[in-house]
C-alpha cells in the first residue's frame, strides 16, 4: 500500500481514524473525509506530526454534491484514488415498532447512500488505477440483529450493492472487499440516532468482547493487502454468520432468548 492514495470516509474518529493511522504508517497517502470539522482537524494534525502524507476535507456523505466535491478535491491533490474505504456510518438502538420512519431514512442516507455517492464519484479513477473499494459493513450485514432493524437493513443493502458491483468491476481490475467488524469500542453506540427506554444496559454481554478500532483497522489492512473478498473479524460474528446461513431458525430463537428480555420482550417457549 506504499504511496497508494487511500480515501476514508468517517475518518475523524473510531475505525476511520484508526484506518488512517494504520494505512498511513504503511506509507499510504491518506485522504480523510468527515462531517465533523473539529475532530477531523485533530486527526489531521496527529497524522501530520507522525510524518503521514494527509489531506483532510469536510464532507457530509448524505449529500451527493458534497461527495462529488470532496472526491474532486482529492483528485486535485493526488491525481487519483487507489483505495476507497466506505466507513462512515450511524446506527439506531430501538425496536422496529418504536422507531420513526425518519430514523430508518437517516440511517440509509448515511450508511448506504453515502457509500454509493462516494463510490460513484471515485469510480472512474478507481477503474483507471485498477484500485480497490473496501466497505466497512458489520456482523449485522450478514445476520439479523434484534433492536437494529434500520442499521441491519442498511448493512444488508451494502452487501447487495457492492457484491453485485464486484461482479461488474472484476473485468476492469477493480477489487471489492466487504469487512464485517463485530462490536467495536467507538462512539457509534452512544451516538445512536434513536434509543428507547427498553434497551440493553451492557451490550458487551451479548455481542462478545469489544474490539479496539486499531485491531479492526489492522485486520482490514491485512485483508486489503491480501485482496480478500470478505472478512468477518470476530468469533461471535463468524458464529452468527454460520448459524444464520445453515440454521436460521435456530439462530433466531437463540437471539430472541438472549436479547428479547433486554428490549422488554419475552420469547415464546
Amino acid at each position: 500500500m506504499k504511496n497508494k492514495v487511500v480515501v476514508i470516509t468517517g475518518g475523524a474518529s473510531g475505525i476511520g481514524a484508526a484506518l488512517g493511522s494504520c494505512f498511513g504508517q504503511e506509507g499510504s497517502r491518506i485522504a480523510l473525509l468527515d462531517v465533523d470539522e473539529d475532530k477531523l482537524k485533530g486527526v489531521e494534525q496527529n497524522l501530520l506530526s507522525r510524518g503521514v502524507d494527509i489531506f483532510a476535507r469536510t464532507c457530509d456523505v448524505t449529500r451527493e454534491e458534497n461527495c462529488d466535491q470532496a472526491i474532486q478535491a482529492v483528485l486535485n491533490r493526488y491525481a487519483g484514488v487507489d483505495v476507497l474505504i466506505n466507513n462512515a456510518g450511524v446506527t439506531q438502538i430501538s425496536l422496529f415498532r418504536d422507531t420513526p420512519v425518519s430514523v430508518f431514512r437517516r440511517v440509509m442516507e448515511v450508511n448506504f447512500f453515502g457509500s454509493l455517492y462516494c463510490t460513484k464519484a471515485a469510480l472512474e479513477s478507481l477503474i483507471a488505477r485498477k484500485g480497490m473499494i473496501i466497505v466497512v459493513s458489520s456482523t449485522a450485514g450478514v445476520a439479523p440483529l434484534m433492536g437494529r432493524t434500520g442499521y441491519a437493513a442498511s448493512k444488508h443493502a451494502l452487501h447487495g450493492l457492492f457484491e453485485s458491483l464486484r461482479a461488474e468491476l472484476f473485468p476492469q481490475g477493480v477489487h471489492v472487499m466487504m469487512a464485517c467488524p463485530g462490536f467495536t469500542r467507538t462512539q457509534l453506540q452512544s451516538r445512536a440516532l434513536h434509543r428507547t427506554k427498553n434497551q440493553p444496559g451492557s451490550e458487551e454481554d451479548w455481542v462478545g468482547k469489544q474490539s479496539s478500532p486499531e485491531e479492526v483497522a489492522r485486520a482490514i489492512y491485512r485483508g486489503a493487502v491480501k485482496r480478500k473478498r470478505f472478512l468477518i473479524l470476530t468469533p461471535v460474528g463468524k458464529l452468527s454468520y454460520c448459524l444464520n446461513k445453515f440454521a436460521p431458525a435456530l439462530y433466531e430463537r437463540m437471539m430472541a432468548r438472549k436479547l428479547g428480555g433486554k428490549f422488554g420482550l419475552h420469547a415464546e417457549k
